[in-house]
């Protein structure tokens, strides 16, 4: 599966629990909703993977990929109730590739 480059970069970031890896992938601007909760800019970012990593050791497995849609489908697994999940995350991206928004449908 064909994946865009700040993607792939989150998702290895991910798999070897590296925090400042994975929000580096984010644009300075970006916004990130999960469970409720809005992380704004790396710096937040990065505490908030740091933070489900510590609490949850949080595995990603990408499933497909909607480049219409930008629409990653993930396998999540942890240490989390109900684990593993399947997640529909929405990514926007900025002019450099970077992201500028991450939701969960």
């Amino acid at each position: 599966m064909k994946l865009p480059k700040h993607i792939e970069q989150l998702l290895a970031a991910q798999a070897n629990f590296d925090s400042k890896a994975y929000a580096a992938n984010f644009a300075e601007t970006a916004v990130v909703t999960d469970e409720g909760e809005t992380y704004r800019g790396p710096a937040e970012i990065e505490t908030w993977n740091r933070m489900t990593n510590a609490n949850y050791h949080t595995v990603y497995k990408p499933v497909n990929f909607d480049e219409e849609k930008n629409v990653l489908t993930v396998e999540v697994s942890g240490t989390f109730p109900g684990s593993p999940i399947v997640l529909h995350q929405h990514y926007i991206f900025d002019a450099a590739g970077k992201i500028i928004k991450w939701e969960v449908l």
